[in-house]
C-alpha cells in the first residue's frame, strides 16, 4: 500500500490517505462509498488496468487504511485531499469516478478547484446534487431518514451495516449476481472505518447541498444509475444532477441497485469504458 500526506494534520501528526496505483497510460481515480473502502473497486480495477489505463484507487480519511483523524469529515477537505492526490501524484487529464458519497468528492472537488486537471467526471449511483428535502429541493430525502441512520450507527454499528449491506446490493434479488460472502466482506470492510467517520460522513453526503458545484461542471460527464437503487434512488439524485450538469450523457442500468459495481460489474466496466473513449 501506498501513501500521501495530506496538507491537513491533527495534534500536529500529519494525516495520511493509503491509495494503489496500477497500469500506465491514462489515469481514472476511483473514488469509493461510504462505508466501503477502495476495495469495493475489486471488478474495475484488472479491466482497466488490462484496457491500457492507469488506475488510482484511495480510502478516504476516516475509511479503509487510511488514517482515521477525528475531523474533517466534510466535503470540502475531503476534496481538498482528493486534490492533494492528484497534485503529488502529478496527475493530468484525469477520469474522475465518484461511487455514492464518492460523487460529493467529484462535485466538491470541481466546483473548488476547477477541472485543469480533470478531462472528464463520473457520477456513479451518486448522492450529488442534494439529498436533503428542502423548500427548494422537492422530492427528496427528509432529515429524520439520516438522522435515524446515525442512531442505528450509534446504537449498534454492526447490527445497522448488516441489513445495510444487504439493502446496498438487494441481495435478495441478485443471488445470481452476488454472494453472501461478498456481503459479508462488505460488512467487515464498513466496520474496519472510524466510527467518528462514520457517523460525520452522513452528515456529508445526506445534508451537502453541491447544487452549484454541479452548475459549474464544465467538463464531459456522465452520470450512471441503477434503476433500482433502493439506497439513493434515481429520482433525488441521478435525474437532478443530469439536469443541472450541462452536456452531461445519462446511463441507466435497468435492475441495477445501489451497489452494482459488485451486482452489475460486467455493465459498468462497459459503461465507463464506452464514455471514456467517446
Amino acid at each position: 500500500m501506498n501513501y500521501i500526506t495530506t496538507n491537513d494534520s491533527e495534534k500536529g501528526n500529519p494525516i495520511q490517505l493509503a491509495y494503489q496505483d496500477f497500469g500506465e497510460g491514462k489515469p481514472i481515480v476511483f473514488i469509493h462509498g461510504w462505508p466501503l473502502s477502495q476495495k469495493m473497486w475489486e471488478f474495475q480495477i484488472p479491466f482497466f488496468v488490462e484496457k491500457g489505463f492507469r488506475v488510482i484507487t484511495y480510502d478516504r480519511r476516516g475509511f479503509g487504511q487510511s488514517d482515521q483523524p477525528w475531523m474533517g469529515y466534510n466535503y470540502n477537505q475531503m476534496a481538498s485531499d482528493l486534490n492533494e492526490l492528484i497534485l503529488q501524484l502529478d496527475l493530468k487529464n484525469v477520469i474522475l469516478v465518484g461511487f455514492s458519497m464518492g460523487g460529493g468528492e467529484v462535485a466538491k472537488y470541481l466546483g473548488k478547484f476547477g477541472s485543469k486537471r480533470i478531462e472528464k467526471a463520473v457520477f456513479m449511483s451518486s448522492i450529488a446534487p442534494f439529498m436533503l428535502e428542502t423548500e427548494d429541493n422537492p422530492n427528496a430525502v427528509d432529515s429524520s431518514v439520516f438522522d435515524g441512520m446515525k442512531e442505528g450507527i450509534s446504537k449498534d454499528r454492526a447490527d445497522f451495516f448488516s441489513g445495510f449491506g444487504r439493502n446496498f446490493v438487494a441481495i435478495e434479488k441478485h443471488q445470481d449476481r452476488v454472494s453472501e460472502a461478498q456481503v459479508q466482506l462488505n460488512w467487515n470492510v464498513a466496520l474496519s472505518a472510524s466510527r467518528k467517520a462514520t457517523l460525520d460522513c452522513v452528515d456529508a453526503f445526506g445534508k451537502t447541498d453541491l447544487r452549484e458545484d454541479c452548475k459549474g461542471i464544465d467538463v464531459p460527464t456522465l452520470i450512471l444509475h441503477g434503476d433500482d437503487d433502493a439506497i439513493v434512488p434515481f429520482e433525488v439524485s441521478g435525474k437532478k444532477a443530469h439536469q443541472l450538469i450541462k452536456d452531461s450523457s445519462l446511463k441507466i442500468i435497468e435492475g441495477a441497485p445501489h451497489g452494482l459495481t459488485f451486482t452489475h460489474h460486467q455493465e459498468v466496466n462497459e459503461s465507463l469504458l464506452e464514455f471514456i473513449n467517446n
